[in-house]
């Protein structure tokens, strides 16, 4: 009798661990099978969520199929403590391993609604955009351009729990005119102590939050311009006719200001280095402008005959000791914060005869060799001007 219980023990002992192996197998297998959503998705994990709630959130929106399956996968790959607080995109058909490797790796937000603070050269503008998991994107919901009266659209974004600021700066503005557009962004805090020195902001898109510290932000900028320079410095060609990283950073900006056309920027910088390496002036029009604005704001006339020769208000002011027509080789400066492909055309110029180049009617430019086609291209772009 004993026997016979103790066989039937023996046996049902052995469905339980087939069946829980089978049940151990099967999860593992659903853990990495693809997931049942049919399109892209933004996952959104708010902070202070625990992996118990996300795998119920998930659920219910069916981007997983089981709650359960995902706890325990998650708790099995002891991911389940590393739970990232931000908005996601899970891609279709994402497994939920997939998913919590999403959600724990963690990283810059990629999803859901988000404020877009520009700070260009000429304005600062403002756009809530929403991220379209259809469109596989994000789509605007309103822009306005700072000082214009705040649409009720921005202010309703401004109250979600989840939405995300980021600040982009754009290449060739000035220090100053970056600190005004921080100091009047009413999503930061705190004041902006001594600026870093023209052209040391690194132009760039930057994350923040709500509450974030100006001046904090102001050193992030700071830090990613000085590893940029590093970097382009440290790539230079072996012959340039400067000594100096910070004779890079000026030409770099002074090419930032002439071009806005990537493949001419190494273009433009061989025009300057060809003609400092031949004792011409530099004669660039932003210096000019730099000198008189000392980067604050823009030059709200026409450069004059007066300014090019470096008198009047430009001595009174200093202005002269920016002016390339005026002086020999690079100005004193930097005259703008330029982006890294403007500091690696610095770095590694084009090799190319020209010491002349002007616009040529389509946003970009005309180059030359000798002073007759220069005249030639100047006289071609004025044609165009004045028709």
């Amino acid at each position: 009798m004993g026997r016979h219980f103790a066989a039937n023990g023996m046996t049902l002992l052995i469905v339980v661990m087939i069946l829980a192996f089978g049940v151990i197998s099967w999860g593992r297998g659903a853990y990495v099978a693809p997931g049942p959503m049919g399109s892209t998705t933004c996952v959104q994990v708010l902070p202070g969520s625990t992996m118990n709630r996300v795998s119920e959130q998930l659920q219910a929106q069916g981007v997983i199929s089981s709650a359960t399956v995902f706890r325990i996968g998650a708790n099995y790959t002891e991911r389940s403590d590393q739970l990232k607080a931000g908005s996601f995109i899970v891609p279709d058909g994402s497994s939920m391993d997939e998913i919590t490797d999403i959600i724990t790796r963690g990283g810059q937000s990629t999803c859901g609604t988000e404020i877009v603070y520009r700070i260009g050269v000429r304005d600062v503008s403002v756009q809530v955009r929403e991220f379209d998991a259809e469109a596989g994107g994000y789509v605007e919901q309103v822009s306005f351009l700072a000082g214009e009266p705040v649409p009720e659209a921005y202010r309703e974004a401004r109250d979600l729990a989840d939405v995300r600021y980021r600040v982009v700066v754009a290449e060739g503005g000035t220090t100053q005119d970056t600190a005004a557009a921080l100091l009047a962004a009413d999503f930061l805090e705190g004041t902006i102590g001594e600026l870093p020195a023209e052209g040391m902001l690194a132009p760039d898109s930057y994350e923040v939050v709500f509450g974030s510290d100006r001046s904090a932000l102001i050193e992030r900028m700071r830090s990613a311009q000085e590893a940029r320079i590093a970097d382009a410095w440290s790539a230079r060609s072996a012959d340039l006719p400067f000594d100096t990283p910070t004779e890079l950073l000026t030409l770099a900006s002074i090419i930032e200001k002439e071009t806005g056309v990537a493949e001419e920027r190494r273009v433009v910088s061989a025009v300057f280095v060809n003609r400092m390496r031949r004792g011409m002036r530099l004669q660039t029009d932003p210096t000019i402008i730099y000198g008189i604005t000392r980067g604050a704001g823009l030059l709200d006339r026409p450069i004059r005959r007066s300014d090019i020769d470096g008198v009047t208000e430009q001595r009174t002011h200093g202005a002269v000791e920016y002016n390339t027509y005026q002086i020999d080789g690079l100005p004193p400066g930097p005259i703008a914060n330029p982006g890294i492909a403007a500091l690696q055309a610095a770095a590694d110029p084009d090799s190319t005869p020209y010491i002349f180049f002007v616009a040529d009617g389509t946003g970009g430019h005309a180059f030359a060799e000798t002073l007759e086609e220069h005249n030639r291209n100047v006289a071609a772009f004025r044609a165009l001007d004045s028709e």
